[in-house]
């Protein structure tokens, strides 16, 4: 008699991690990503659902395809550093080094700084070359642009973004 796909999941639930281990290079014919006993189970569970009763539609796909383009780079790397440490070659995985071209503390080049003063407005707008934009002219820090506004000197990032 054929085992129903609920037994063999419960067959699953019993199993250790190094069985599911073996199972999971059975059904996937590689070695896992991971160690964590839950994961595995999670993993060859849905699996053994997929080929039960027929897997993702090509709409869900390309639906998560689109959704991993979007994926922070922070979490792809994480994931190839896991492919790594499991042996996968290296030229079927990505290694990169991200070094900001912009001061952190300040908004993307192109974005846009409000200020409120003495019931004006002000709005700064923040260059690609690291200089910034106040009434059509161009200044090289904050502070100078503060002290356009105030007459006096000030911090230019304590006072537009304090």
């Amino acid at each position: 008699m054929k085992k129903t796909i609920r037994d063999r999941i419960d067959a699953l639930a019993a199993m250790s991690g190094p069985a599911l281990r073996e199972e999971h290079r059975k059904l996937f014919g590689e070695e896992p990503a991971s160690t964590h006993r839950q994961f595995l189970f999670r993993k060859i569970a849905w699996r053994l659902q997929a080929d039960e009763e027929g897997g993702l539609s090509e709409a869900a796909r390309e639906l998560a395809r689109g959704i991993a383009r979007d994926t922070p780079l922070r979490n792809r790397v994480i994931t190839n550093a896991a492919k790594r440490r499991t042996g996968l070659p290296d030229d079927r995985t990505a290694v990169t080094t991200i070094q900001p071209g912009h001061d952190s503390r300040l908004p993307m080049p192109g974005g846009q700084i409000v200020k409120h003063h003495k019931g004006e407005t002000h709005v700064v707008k923040v260059l690609d070359d690291g200089r910034f934009e106040y009434a059509d002219q161009k200044y090289k820090s904050l502070s100078a642009i503060a002290q356009a506004i105030t007459g006096t000197k000030w911090n230019g990032l304590l006072s537009f973004l304090g």
